[in-house]
């Protein structure tokens, strides 16, 4: 076996997904020699095999599966065992193509059978590695035993094929499908995680960005309301400097909760950066957005966001209503963060807004509500 080859195959797979795997290939392998006994025994059957042979395909079905699977899960590296099983699993298909004389139909169904399951594990490469090993095993048999060909397959040798022809495929293909339902699983699970920011379990600015993109873009082509608040805490670098960030990161954490329990389930809010927060409004005007500011302004200015150390904190907001004169989405998020300064400027803890003017779908002078 190339040790490049095992190397790059094995790389980076924990002990237990070696496991996992060996565990998943043990059934396979149990379902696989069976249906190949019955298709071998129907070619030793026609050929009036010696006593000697059918005692060792019994033994090879129902033996090796449960000598192959304790030998991958107790190795140092199951992984790299059970690619070694298989190639032997291989071997031996080569070693029963030998024995009954090369007919053609078990033979045929034997070697199919074999590549599609290793293309499926390893691809062409892992492919043309068993296979080498299969010619191998063909070879030594035939070498040994002498070589006789028997041809053509005789009908009982035919219908003896038909159970591993039919089944062995379903059960590739079912152990395909629950993978790629797992993996399909995997990718969402990941690609929720890549969009949530860790500390605040809310969306992280990209992908909070790209709601904000979505928004305007349906703004502008049905027309309806919507807004977006921007908010900050308060002094919250003094809350660093005095307690440490461990109980800085607290005060986000619990801002995130307030934030998700003020606002509805179809708003979306994120966490823009530090403690920078924002929340895209669906479908409401700017009244409707500056009510919820405020709600969201009290109920974190009555919290204590820290109980240990007894940490009160504010936090200054901005407003700014969907206005079809910006450019994109950009110049949204700018004019509400421009309204948020604005509150923080005027002495925190405070809402400001931003509103396109009456009927003129344009901005506003910012306004303030403490």
């Amino acid at each position: 076996m190339d040790r490049t080859v095992e190397q790059s195959e094995v790389s980076g797979r924990p002990q237990d997904e070696g496991v996992r795997f060996a565990q998943r290939m043990r059934g396979l392998r149990m379902l696989g020699l069976a249906l190949g006994a019955v298709c071998v025994g129907g070619a030793l059957w026609a050929q009036g095999a010696h006593a000697v042979a059918w005692a060792a395909l019994l033994a090879n079905a129902l033996a090796w599966p449960h000598i192959a699977y304790p030998a991958a899960r107790h190795s140092g590296n199951p992984y790299r065992m059970e690619l070694r099983n298989l190639t032997l699993d291989s071997a031996s298909g080569g070693v029963w193509m030998a024995v009954i004389g090369f007919s053609p139909a078990p033979s045929a169904v034997i070697f199919a059978m074999m590549a599609m399951d290793k293309v499926s594990i390893g691809g062409l490469r892992f492919l043309a590695r068993c296979l080498a090993a299969q010619a191998a095993g063909a070879g030594v048999a035939a070498a040994v035993l002498g070589f006789e060909l028997h041809a053509p397959s005789s009908t009982v040798e035919r219908l003896a094929c038909l159970p591993l022809l039919v089944v062995y495929p379903i059960a590739i293909g079912l152990t395909t499908y629950h993978l790629a339902r797992r993996v399909r699983s995997q990718n969402q699970t990941l690609a929720a995680l890549s969009s949530i920011d860790g500390l605040s379990g809310l969306l992280n600015r990209t992908h909070w960005e790209g709601a904000v993109a979505a928004e305007f873009q349906r703004c502008r082509r049905i027309g309806h309301a919507s807004a977006l608040v921007m908010l900050d805490i308060d002094h919250f670098k003094a809350i660093n400097d005095r307690y440490g960030h461990p109980v800085g990161d607290a005060v986000i954490r619990e801002v995130a909760w307030a934030l998700r329990g003020a606002v509805r389930l179809h708003d979306v809010p994120g966490r823009y950066g530090g403690e920078e927060f924002g929340v895209v409004l669906p479908g409401t005007d700017v009244a409707g957005a500056e009510m919820l500011a405020e709600r969201i302004r009290t109920r974190i200015e009555s919290m204590v966001l820290e109980p240990k150390k007894g940490v009160h904190a504010t936090v200054s907001l901005g407003v700014a209503a969907f206005d079809a004169r910006d450019a994109d989405q950009t110049d949204w998020i700018t004019r509400a963060d421009r309204a948020l300064y604005a509150a923080k400027n005027s002495g925190r803890n405070r809402c400001a807004c931003d509103a396109p003017a009456a009927g003129a779908g344009g901005g506003a002078p910012l306004k303030n509500r403490s």
